[in-house]
């Protein structure tokens, strides 16, 4: 079975766009929220963090190597080095998506 993916790429006249299925993140940060540790103003949950700004437009997704925020009009930013570590974290969040 093929596991859900956070990231997948359209073409848009004539170029190639990443999108983001924010369905399947706001689903895991939920998860993160209900199921994880709470400690201060972050959940983690399975080695994965998730806050939100102070007024709550932004919200962080995170692990030790990939750093995810997401905001208003799904407008997004990935902090990574190389493409193992976002799809390491991927496959995090499917996992937590998956068994939670």
């Amino acid at each position: 079975m093929l596991q859900p993916t956070l990231l997948w790429t359209t073409r848009k006249g004539g170029r190639l766009k990443n999108e983001l299925d924010s369905k399947l993140l706001l689903r895991v940060f939920d998860k993160i929220r209900q199921h994880g540790e709470h400690v201060e103003e972050a959940y983690t949950l399975e080695g994965v963090k998730a806050y939100t700004d102070f007024d709550g437009y932004t919200l962080y997704i995170e692990d030790a190597l990939v750093k995810l925020s997401y905001g208003f009009h799904n407008q997004y930013h990935f902090d990574y080095e190389s493409s193992s570590q976002l799809e390491a974290f991927e496959k995090k969040l499917a996992n937590i998506d998956k068994d939670y």
